[in-house]
């Protein structure tokens, strides 16, 4: 028997969080449930499961979610699989560079590009398409009409994170949970508050239990939580620390899944503002996490550099950080990123002055190269090679175990993406 839809998440490893909690919010409406689900991964096994996919449903929507440093990749696939199908099957985009760049998103195949959030913009997208309805009203998308010309649907209302699940239970895709969504900081390298909005949303405890229970009877206790900033949980603006909260989240977490589960609190896939790490918040983390480390950002050794780049903190919070963290026997990763525009020789040496201080007291350094992203100020900033001083000094943290982070490779595709964002379409 033929069925009437299939829905293909393209699983990638980089993608997977953002894919739990679109195909969650579809298991949970009663409009969508003879809609089928597939989990595919890598592109061969792509090609070949959509053949008896095909087969098997009237309708097959392929969603793909990427990044920018993605681009290329998904441009290749996209290309061959219209090569294949031409337009048998609908592909729809979504994530953080189709986002920023929803024009060029189209051009290079795809059929409609989700804007923003995804979980009710997809689910009222799939009741469309199984009503064989129009779906220009569908707010938050974007596609390329009859005439070829740009249309754009409008600005969705951001979710109540309470509304939807974190990830797929009837098909058994549990993995973290998203705790918070939004920024307030608005850092002019990041798209996150671009995409999700500058006022944090917090799912509530009650939520957070809910499927903490719910992993807990599928024998998962390893709870870790997806946020911009863990310490800002429970914050009214994401700014002000709220022990309180927090506190009452690590308490109910750890009765659930009791001393043999494991929380981990600011470590991956998550990391803490700098200026948030306290004695309060690293004594929730020695009284109810497990992770042995945290993860904060830096990004620059200069004043300048961090004020230009909106970060909204000083350097000397990054070094109490550091401080305290290794005084509370815990490890510290510190982020930083190379190349950022306006970088000076001056801000050069700065860097590389607190990078050595910061290992000194007990710091990793995790490098990263300055990459351009649709839709944030520094998108068309000049992209100029790392300086000779900043590798000379990372391969020498990196051979005592000091430094780690895939900059090189980075900076590679910086220059690549700096290139594709000044021309009008991918070649």
């Amino acid at each position: 028997m033929i069925e009437r839809i299939a829905f293909v998440a393209y699983y990638q490893k980089q993608n997977i969080y953002s894919f739990n909690a679109l195909i969650g919010a579809i298991e949970t409406d009663d409009d969508l449930t003879d809609i089928k689900i597939y989990f595919v991964r890598g592109k061969e096994n792509l090609f070949r499961e959509l053949v008896t996919i095909k087969k098997e449903h009237q309708i097959v929507i392929l969603g793909i979610s990427f990044f920018t440093t993605q681009l290329w990749e998904i441009n290749t696939l996209v290309k061959a699989l219209r090569k294949k199908y031409s337009n048998q099957i609908i592909i729809i985009a979504g994530g953080p560079h189709p986002t920023g760049d929803p024009l060029r998103t189209l051009k290079m195949g795809f059929d409609i590009v989700v804007i923003g959030e995804g979980e009710e913009t997809l689910r009222d997208l799939l009741k469309k398409v199984n009503e064989n309805a129009i779906f220009d009203n569908v707010k938050g998308i974007a596609y390329l009409n009859s005439e070829k010309k740009y249309h754009y649907t409008g600005k969705r209302k951001l979710i109540d994170l309470d509304l939807y699940p974190p990830f797929p239970i009837k098909n058994s895709q549990f993995g973290a949970i998203e705790i918070t969504r939004g920024c307030p900081y608005v850092c002019y390298f990041c798209q996150t508050p671009y995409i999700l909005g500058t006022q944090p949303r917090h799912r509530s405890i009650k939520s957070i239990c809910k499927y903490i229970e719910i992993m807990k009877k599928e024998n998962l206790t390893d709870i870790r939580f997806i946020t911009p900033n863990a310490f800002s949980y429970g914050s009214i603006n994401g700014k002000i620390v709220n022990i309180s909260k927090m506190e009452e989240l690590l308490t109910n977490a750890r009765t659930i899944i009791g001393r043999s589960g494991r929380i981990f609190f600011g470590s991956f896939p998550s990391e803490v503002r700098p200026e948030h790490v306290t004695k309060e918040t690293l004594g929730l983390i020695l009284d109810y996490a497990n992770n042995d480390n945290i993860i904060i950002g830096a990004q620059s050794g200069s004043q300048k550099i961090l004020d230009l780049c909106h970060r909204d903190h000083t350097i000397e919070d990054v070094i109490n950080a550091v401080d305290l963290t290794v005084n509370f026997g815990l490890k510290i990763n510190v982020d930083f990123i190379f190349g950022l525009p306006n970088e000076s020789e001056e801000d050069i040496k700065l860097t590389i002055n607190l990078m050595n201080t910061l290992t000194a007291k007990g710091a990793k350094i995790h490098t990263h190269a300055f990459i351009p992203l649709p839709q944030t100020p520094f998108a068309e900033k000049k992209i100029t090679p790392i300086h000779e001083e900043i590798k000379k000094v990372v391969n020498n943290l990196n051979t005592r175990g000091l430094a780690f982070g895939d900059w090189k490779k980075q900076e590679k595709i910086a220059l690549k993406i700096s290139k594709y964002l000044r021309q009008a379409k991918v070649e």
